[in-house]
């Protein structure tokens, strides 16, 4: 059988100011072109789904339709799990219907579902609290999944037990996963789990976790090793780093997928993937990472002068672009309106004014017997090495009067 594997998706998210569900269904949409051409068996979403617990709603019209796309009308099973910035309620309320499609929904860890037959598709045959086995009809064998969303403290402890996680969280979960694996993982069919985790391998590597995401790992009390993972299961599909990475220490291929686009600028020249999965019975899981095209890329850029910013940002467009200029003097708002003009894809300008004189400034005495445009324009002197231009000065007027107007 050949698996998809995708993850954190973030459905809703934006960059800074910057709407970006029209990118969002241009790479969803590659995606599902993927799946087709490559004629996978199953597809897993494991997690952050939507960016927020209460996602706008072009973001849940996106997430339906694409997943039911992704069935291809009950025939191709899709299983998407919770991730920290899922609401699990939201995950789950659509499930009855959902199913019904060929979605299968788990917002919670240990979720129990039923099993279900749809016509002319698959079936879902066995299930336990966190489990479940397929029946795909072109596939002679079955297909075992275990599933572990992302819990906060209060899930763990309700669906889990775990009163503390700081020595309970991995034990639980590698206890919980063998027994499932002993109880139903033969070599007789494909075993595979998926999860939202913040995973490492023991002793390995410490992984960054993506800037602006809302962080799982707090100290070492979240972090999953690679060996809690059973040794029968042949491939894990995990979510929440947003790099394509492998993470080592088991004997099968454990894989952070990637999110679909670049949601930071710390993300900036990372390739996004799928991951597609061949898989047998019994034998070692053939990996096969696709990259993505859609998007705009995301550019960190440093310049020193502002000819040099906008031939470049004439010659890149459809990207967002964070940019720092390092000058001498402070950019005007000519200058700013020229970089703006030049682009519509600069999300910060960053200006680092270089301090020559700053030895002399710091050592003229401050006048504190003057009125409070003097002491501004003495800050700004020490700051910045030069004097607010008429702009800044005008800026500095128009909000001690917004001040003044409050205060009355």
């Amino acid at each position: 059988m050949k698996l998809l594997h995708t993850a954190d998706w973030h459905l809703g998210k934006r960059l800074d100011f910057a709407h970006r569900i029209t990118e969002q269904k241009e790479v969803l949409d590659e995606i599902c072109q993927l799946a087709d051409y490559h004629a996978v068996d199953m597809v897993i979403v494991a997690g952050d789904l939507f960016d927020a617990f209460n996602p706008p709603v072009e973001a849940t019209e996106l997430l339906y339709k694409t997943l039911k796309r992704l069935t291809k009308n009950g025939k191709r099973p899709v299983v998407a799990i919770a991730g920290n910035h899922d609401s699990p309620d939201r995950i789950d309320s659509p499930d009855p219907l959902a199913r019904e499609c060929g979605i299968i929904f788990i917002g919670y860890p240990n979720a129990a579902i039923t099993p279900l037959s749809i016509e002319d598709g698959f079936s879902i045959t066995h299930t336990d609290l966190g489990f479940l086995e397929f029946k795909i009809p072109h596939i002679g064998f079955p297909v075992r999944l275990l599933t572990t969303p992302y819990a906060n403290e209060i899930r763990l402890k309700q669906f889990l037990g775990i009163t503390d996680k700081a020595t309970q969280l991995h034990k639980v979960l590698e206890n919980s996963w063998a027994n499932l694996a002993s109880k139903y993982c033969d070599t007789n069919g494909v075993n595979l789990l998926t999860a939202h985790l913040y995973m490492l391998q023991r002793a390995g590597e410490v992984l960054e976790e993506p800037e602006g995401e809302r962080p799982i790992k707090i100290g070492n009390a979240d972090i999953i090793y690679t060996d809690a993972i059973p040794p029968q299961i042949q491939y894990t599909a995990l979510g929440h780093l947003h790099r394509y990475q492998h993470i080592a220490g088991h004997n099968s291929p454990v894989l952070y997928s990637s999110s679909p686009l670049a949601y930071s600028f710390s993300e900036a020249g990372q390739t996004k993937h799928i991951v597609l999965v061949d898989l047998y019975p019994n034998q070692a899981a053939r990996v096969t990472p696709v990259a993505l095209t859609k998007g705009r890329k995301l550019y960190r850029k440093q310049f020193t002068d502002v000819d040099s910013a906008v031939n470049w940002l004439h010659a890149n467009p459809n990207t967002w672009v964070e940019l720092t200029l390092v000058s001498d003097n402070y950019i005007s708002s000519a200058e700013l309106k020229r970089l703006h003009e030049s682009h519509d894809g600069i999300i910060h300008i960053i200006p680092v004014v270089a301090k020559n004189n700053a030895s002399q400034q710091d050592t003229q005495p401050v006048k504190l017997d003057q009125d409070i445009y003097g002491l501004f324009k003495d800050f700004f002197r020490n700051k910045y090495g030069q004097d607010p231009n008429d702009e800044i000065n005008d800026l500095f007027k128009e909000v001690l009067a917004q001040n003044k107007d409050l205060e009355d």
